[in-house]
């Protein structure tokens, strides 16, 4: 009797508990309520429009937090313009983006409890989350840019790590002389300094894809980095190299719908992507790679494994979040991302055509299978030429004009060309065009509009 009792006392304990925080159909906010103040406390802070507040940045006057301001901004609340300030354009800083996720703040945030995934592995004993897996398959789909089904998908701390996973696993072992890395001109820095970085016996960077062609030696292994899009020119590019010694790795960080038109899924044997240049969250660290072949997806594992012992959880927690509002939004962040790659597009091409000693790369619009319609122009990089052969040093013209770009030679390219970053905040991209303007103005025989 006295246990029927205190079951029943039990039952009802947990009823009023149940009850208490399911209120009006809604959960009760507990231990988590703290965190959501402290979180929408931070994101209110305006810094003008010219800077962000962090949960994780500096503070000051006991707890609040600082904001850290935009280039060419500062103050407290970055409302000051710094005079005379370097419009920077070096770096592939994906915070075009930043204005889309402050529109879908309730979509894309996250909390999680102090005990949320502790284990190295998740309870299949892997390091790769299937749901997320489950969406970036998904997500390949409905764009329509990559092939999936019946492939591998392995995880990376961004597409740096995946890259350098692929190198290896293509690579040969135990063999006299190394692999031979190459890539057409102009190519991502990437391709060359992480083969000569890790001066590995497996591999070595041996420059420009184009003189393999018609080398008589066939019998040298070889892997071609093809990047495509294309940076810095934006370029939907193939590869060069074909035969039974010649690997290839494709980088499709950029083969989505707001930097180029989608002609058609990518199906190659071995294909890497990542969240910074789909999302814009560089800062997460996570890429992926879609894989034909098992063998190779099974030698990326154990270097993934041997080299971090799997990719963060909590990056791939964010990466889920991410990815699902992504797919609530529908095309959303595509639309957002395109309109304003494009309008950066056409202010640069407008500037730029009045200039007799400065252009453009040429990219022609295509068929765009996500959108169903040919496509203007949205590159995520300026590959720019200083036409006069006495600008043999581009990147020191532009730098005398405040202009901070990334030289040609980065690229395997002649100093003529620099590259300029299109992707950066919209601060970053105003600076620059106020500078270009006021460049090509006083060029002589500059065109006017």
């Amino acid at each position: 009797m006295v246990k029927s009792a205190c079951l029943v006392s039990s039952i009802i304990l947990n009823l009023l508990f149940i009850i208490n925080i399911y209120v009006g159909g809604q959960w009760k906010l507990s231990w988590s309520s703290k965190a959501a103040a402290e979180a929408e406390a931070v994101a209110a802070i305006s810094c003008s429009g010219h800077g962000r507040a962090y949960l994780d940045g500096l503070v000051v006057d006991g707890n609040k937090p600082v904001c850290e301001c935009n280039t060419c901004f500062t103050g407290p609340d970055c409302s000051q313009l710094i005079p005379d300030c370097a419009a920077d354009a070096e770096s592939g800083d994906p915070l075009f983006l930043e204005p889309f996720w402050m529109q879908h703040l309730t979509s894309s945030a996250l909390v999680v409890a102090g005990w949320h995934r502790m284990s190295y592995s998740y309870d299949d004993k892997t390091f790769i989350s299937k749901e997320l897996e489950k969406l970036i398959r998904k997500l390949h789909a409905i764009v329509g840019n990559a092939v999936t089904e019946n492939r591998f998908i392995i995880f990376g701390a961004g597409s740096t790590q995946v890259l350098n996973a692929a190198t290896y696993a293509l690579s040969l072992e135990n063999t006299s002389s190394p692999t031979g890395i190459v890539a057409s001109v102009p190519y991502y820095g990437l391709d060359k300094h992480q083969p000569e970085y890790f001066s590995s016996e497996r591999f070595k960077f041996e420059g420009d894809a184009y003189t393999w062609r018609n080398r008589s030696d066939a019998s040298t292994n070889v892997i071609e980095f093809v990047t495509s899009p294309n940076n810095p020119d934006g370029q939907l590019n193939k590869a060069i190299l074909h035969g039974p010694n010649v690997k290839t790795i494709y980088d499709r960080a950029y083969y989505w719908p707001h930097f180029t038109p989608i002609p058609a899924p990518a199906d190659e044997d071995l294909m890497v992507f990542t969240l910074t240049k789909l999302t814009g969250h560089a800062g997460s660290r996570f890429g992926w790679a879609v894989i034909k072949d098992e063998t190779v997806f099974n030698r990326m594992i154990t270097h993934m494994h041997l080299n971090s012992n799997g990719v963060s959880q909590d990056s791939q927690l964010r990466a889920f979040k991410l990815l699902k509002a992504v797919l609530e939004e529908g095309t959303e962040i595509f639309d957002f991302a395109y309109q304003t790659m494009k309008t950066r597009w056409e202010r640069l091409s407008r500037t730029l055509s009045l200039s007799n000693r400065f252009s453009l790369q040429k990219i022609y619009p295509q068929y765009c299978t996500f959108y169903n319609k040919v496509r203007e122009l949205s590159p995520a990089y300026a590959w720019l030429k200083c036409e006069r052969e006495e600008d043999k040093d581009c990147s020191a013209v532009l730098k005398a004009a405040n202009i901070i770009g990334r030289q040609g030679n980065a690229f395997g390219a002649e100093d003529h060309y620099v590259r300029l970053s299109l992707v950066r905040s919209q601060d970053d991209f105003d600076m620059l065009m106020e500078r270009l303007n006021k460049l090509v103005s006083e060029e002589d025989g500059a065109k006017t509009m």
